[in-house]
This record gives C-alpha cells, structure tokens and sequence, in this order.
C-alpha cells in the first residue's frame, strides 16, 4: 500500500481538484462553498442530470459534468457523501429545471438517504424530479447482501453516459429515467484488489482480513470472477440473462494499475468472455472510470444492450455520442475552449425560492436551547459511539456524529408563538414516513431507526418529549444481540452485537435525551 502523496492535506486536496476541473475544461463552473461542479448558463435546456458522493473516487463524478453527461456533481469529504443541503442548493440554483431533473446515485445508505432529503425539498418546492438508485456490485450476493442490495459501483458511468446522451436529445424526464432504469438493470459488476487504499492525512490502516485466496484464484483461475459476473446456476448472483452478443465491457481502473498491466488484463477479460461464453463485445472500454484513490485493484462491468423502447437513440448509439466531459476522454470542441475564460465562478447563479412556511409554530429560543442540549450530548457521547462502531463496524460513526452536531444550522427558525408537541409529532411522524421511501430500515435491522421509530411513535401517542427520549434508549438498547442487515457492517462482517448497542442507534438516543433535557439518573428502562 502506497502511504506517500504530494499533497496530504485531504481538504486543500479535494478543493484543489475540483478547481482544476475549471481549468481543463471551459464549458464548467465550481460552487467552491457547496464543492458543486456543474455546467456554465447558456445551454439549451433540457433535463439536467445530477450525481455526486464522496470524493476518491475521480474522475466520478466531476469530470463527467459536461455537455452530453451530467449537468452537475455535488462531492463529499473523501469517503464521505455529501450533505443534504449541499445537494439541495446544487438542485435549486446550479442547474436547468425547466424540463425536470434526475439524480443519479450509487447505493450506498448515506448517498441514498442525502440526496433522498434533498429530493424531497426540491419536490416541496414544486420542482419535477426523478431519483434513481444504481447497484451493479455481484461481489456480495443476495443472501448477504439482505435489505441493503447491491451496491453501486462503476458500472454507475454508464448509466451516466446513456442518460446523458439522451436528455442532450431533448427526451422527457420520464424516458431519460425510463432508460436510465433500464440501463441500470442490465448491468453487473465485480472489483477485485491486491491491498488497502491510503487516504492523505491519515495514518495506514492495519489490513486485519486477508483476502490472498482471492488473488490466487484470479491468477490461476480467471473463469472464477467471470462466473461471478455470468454463471446462471448461481441463484445467489445471477443477476444478468445474456439474451444476446450485444454486450458492452468496462475494464476500470481502481487508481493504482499501471496502464500497461490494465491492457493485459482487458485482453485477459475479452478472452475469457470469447472463449468461455462466447461473447464478442460489442463495445470495449478500458481506462480510468471510478477509483478508490490508488486502490490497486481493476473492476469488470458488463452491460446487456437492449431495446429501450421509446422510438429514439439506441443503447449504443447513446454510448457512442459526443461529450464535452473530460473524464470521458473526448476532446473539446474548439469553439468552446475560445467561448470563456476558465475563471472560478463566485457571482450568484440567481435567487432560490424558499418552500413556503407550513404554518408550524414554535418558540425559536425553547427549541435553540433544547436543540443545543441535544447536540451537546451527541457530541459528549462520541467516544462510546466510537468504541461501539470499533467492534462491529469501521468506526468512524462517533467521529460522523459529532462533526454533523458541531456545524451550526443553515437556517433560523423565524417562526413565532408556542411550541406544539402535536404538531411536532406530525412533522416527525411525515418525516419518518419519507425516509422509509430512501432505506428498506425498519426497527428490529439493528439501525439508527430502532431509536428513531420508538421516538416517533411515543411522541405521537403522548406528546410528551421525555417519554419519547426513554423510549428511543429503550429501543437502542434493545439492538444488543441483534443481527445486522442494513449498513456497512453487512459487508464487512464481524462479531461482537451481543456486547455493544448499535452505534448509530445509540449516538441517536442520545441526542433525544439531550433534547428532552433528560440526565442519565432521571429515566428508568422498563
């Protein structure tokens, strides 16, 4: 594992890179603020689609913002998705709306559910948009996987491609989703890696699970991720029916392979598909899609060619069309490098329109001091959220939880009058029901919602804050024992659920008791 970089600064890292992205290509701007790389005014419209997540995984999703791709990418921290209102600000004022949006996201819980929220804002401010979910991933099967599915990993890129091309055709949001979809399930993906990523600014993590077997499988036996991808008697991965020769290969890069050895690996993967299945790609694409950082390690994505039925471009032809985004390795028009200078844009892209007040009251300083109650405790409370996360997860969620309670609010409460528990209740009870549409969480999966739901359903029943706080320990409590099925300890796997709660669940009722201004002696559990 590589542990030496040039810059080891993660934040000057990634702002530096995505103002490079200005640089190398005219036709893009940067929100420096809200890390939102999207397409300079001017454009004709149409539906403008928008992707995004954590930052590692260039040239995903920046260098794909251009004309005949994305209209915009939002970026997280490495690792990290990106907020909510990072995304919600990206959707009201960085892009075209006119003809509808689509947001296109890997399936990763914090991805899903952050660009889940701002959908719903943009929707409640009147705006027509479409969210669609993409998972590839056959490494972890179905019985593995569970409620979480596959995730999403760099078969994403086409999906961004066909799409792309098509809304630059001036299609509906409803075929440009209807294709989207499509694309995104006849598509399957395996990644394979020889070592640990490094991220810059951090020490190296100690490699506790060996994964040599795996490697001497590849090298001696390439037909076992082929079957991974292709073999149909595998119920647990079957995932793709290859109806056809019109297959299209991506061969990506995790960051780290060297371009001659991911040639030889390519002319390895197009063999083993001749010779074993019989397949003759139609398309081949190999290179630098989506990374890890300088994970060394490749990923193999196919994608059955199939008819879209909306009376337009074909599959292929869509994957053939010009694009102005650098990250697809097209050249750019010179007419566009001529047409502006590649200056940071900072003037204002407009005025959003805020979503009109629900009429909602509450005392603004009662709900500052009990919010600042709450997030203080969180805070305090991390480094029992860190241990917890340590023995059954990657443990980073106390870090998560604390940085998340340590930002201030976007926005001030300007309503007035007297705090109405009730209508709370309602608010939080149309706000669960929302995040339901965004996670397959329900209580009993060893989540954050086995605190949350209690808190919910306490509160509606009663009204009354502290009841519901004892509740939501009593249900984060009650996550000993239980057995993940959502979130990354899915995939990573481990022991130790009989000995600590779930951290998100915990880190969560801990707030609540903050929030309802509860000490650790003044609640009993029963």
């Amino acid at each position: 594992m590589a542990t030496k970089h040039f810059v080891n600064d993660p934040t000057l890292l990634v702002n530096s890179a995505l103002h490079a992205l200005t640089l190398t290509n005219p036709s893009v701007a940067l929100d420096v603020e809200n890390k939102i790389v999207y397409r300079r005014p001017g454009h004709a419209s149409q539906v403008s689609i928008i992707s995004g997540g954590g930052s590692g995984h260039e040239p995903s999703f920046g260098a794909f913002v251009g004309e005949g791709l994305l209209a915009a990418s939002v970026a997280g921290t490495i690792f990290a998705s990106p907020s909510a209102e990072q995304i919600r600000r990206c959707v009201m004022s960085r892009v075209d709306t006119e003809k509808g949006i689509l947001i296109t996201v890997m399936n990763y819980t914090g991805d899903v559910l952050n660009f889940g929220m701002a959908v719903e804002k943009a929707k409640a401010a009147g705006l027509k948009v479409e969210m669609l979910v993409v998972g590839d991933d056959v490494g972890v099967g179905r019985e593995k996987a569970g409620k979480v599915g596959r995730r999403g990993i760099a078969g994403t890129v086409l999906v961004h491609k066909i799409t792309g091309a098509l809304a630059a055709t001036g299609a509906s949001l409803e075929d440009v989703y209807k294709v989207g979809k499509l694309t995104a399930d006849n598509i399957v993906s395996v990644g394979a890696s020889l070592d640990h990523v490094h991220v810059p600014g951090r020490a190296p993590q100690i490699q506790i699970r060996k994964k040599a077997w795996l490697m001497k499988r590849l090298r001696l036996e390439w037909e076992f991720i082929m079957n991974l991808l292709l073999d149909s008697k595998d119920k647990d991965r079957a995932f793709l029916n290859v109806n056809s020769n019109e297959i299209v290969l991506l061969v990506n890069n995790l960051g780290g392979v060297s371009v001659l050895e991911l040639g030889g690996i390519t002319a390895e993967v197009v063999g083993q598909l001749e010779k074993s299945y019989n397949i003759k790609p139609v398309r081949i694409l190999a290179g630098t899609y989506m990374t890890s950082l300088n994970g060394l390690g490749f990923s193999i994505s196919l994608l059955n060619v199939v008819n879209t039925n909306i009376g337009g471009p074909s599959m292929l032809q869509l994957l053939d069309a010009p694009t102005e985004a650098t990250g697809w390795a097209a050249p750019i028009r010179k007419e566009t490098w001529e047409a502006k200078s590649t200056s940071t844009r900072t003037d204002s892209a407009g005025v959003e329109e805020d979503i009109k007040p629900s009429g909602l009251k509450s005392d603004p300083e009662i709900s500052k001091i009990a919010l600042t109650a709450g997030l203080q405790r969180l805070i305090a409370a991390e480094p029992d959220v860190t241990r917890f996360d340590t023995v059954v997860g990657d443990g980073d969620c106390g870090i998560g939880l604390k940085r998340g309670a340590e930002c201030d609010c976007p926005r001030e409460n300007k309503s007035v009058g007297q705090a109405t528990p009730e209508l709370w209740a309602k608010a939080l009870q149309s706000a669960s029901e929302a995040l339901s549409k965004y996670t397959p969480a329900k209580p009993g999966d060893r989540t954050l919602v086995d605190a949350l739901h209690p808190f919910v359903e306490t509160l509606n029943k009663t009204g009354d804050v502290k009841k519901a706080a004892e509740a939501s320990r009593k249900g984060a409590e009650g996550t000993k024992g239980m057995k993940a099925s959502l979130g990354r300890t899915v995939y990573i796997g481990g022991t130790g659920f009989e000995q600590v709660p779930d951290p998100g669940a915990w880190g969560l009722s801990e707030f609540f008791l903050g929030l309802a201004g509860l000490g650790d002696s003044d609640y009993e559990l029963v």
